[in-house]
């Protein structure tokens, strides 16, 4: 009887994990969109925000889209060229687009922080870090622009976006709940 019986098969898994293959992060790249690509967006940008304000109750399923549509109006007056904002497909390193990425101020342009508007990785591309790869390549985009911070609202239901935020640097300034009494 050996006097340590475990040590075969700690040993084995020790050796397991020393040839365990950590996947590489992915590298993305934020490239301008197109016009097509922007005139998507917008309609999908709209239809999820208004998605999202009934979900958690903030309007009604009847008026959501049109109220959606007003309030995206309202952020960008002169549209893809309103002043200080800027949008962009998030390209993965293999040349597929993976995701969308509007940010701009939200107090002023160039001061304070620059406010992520909108970040959407493509459903068939979620779980793999381009997200947050994402994140880490607006950095020094927001840097040059003169930004010392970056801001987003996450609403409070969506715990895989909120863990990435998290994650990523981003901390929880101030949280809005609410009760539904039935």
């Amino acid at each position: 009887m050996p006097i340590l019986p475990n040590l075969a098969s700690r040993q084995q898994g020790a050796d397991a994990t020393l040839h365990h293959v950590v996947k590489p992060r992915p590298t993305v790249t934020l490239q301008p969109m197109d016009a097509v690509t922007w005139e998507a967006w917008r309609a999908a940008s709209i239809a999820r925000f208004a998605e999202d304000m009934v979900r958690i109750g903030a309007w009604p399923a009847a008026v959501a889209q049109a109220r959606a549509s007003r309030e995206l109006e309202q952020i960008l007056p002169a549209g893809r060229a309103t002043p200080g904002h800027e949008f962009h497909a998030i390209v993965a390193e293999a040349g597929e687009t993976v995701g969308v990425l509007w940010f701009g101020p939200h107090d002023g342009v160039g001061r304070g922080a620059a406010f992520i508007w909108d970040i959407e990785i493509a459903a068939g591309a979620r779980g793999r870090g381009y997200g947050r790869a994402a994140l880490l390549a607006l950095e020094p985009l927001v840097r040059r622009l003169g930004y010392d911070a970056i801001r987003l609202h996450v609403f409070g239901d969506n715990e895989v976006a909120r863990h990435l935020y998290r994650s990523s640097g981003y901390i929880e300034t101030d949280v809005t709940m609410q009760k539904r009494l039935g």
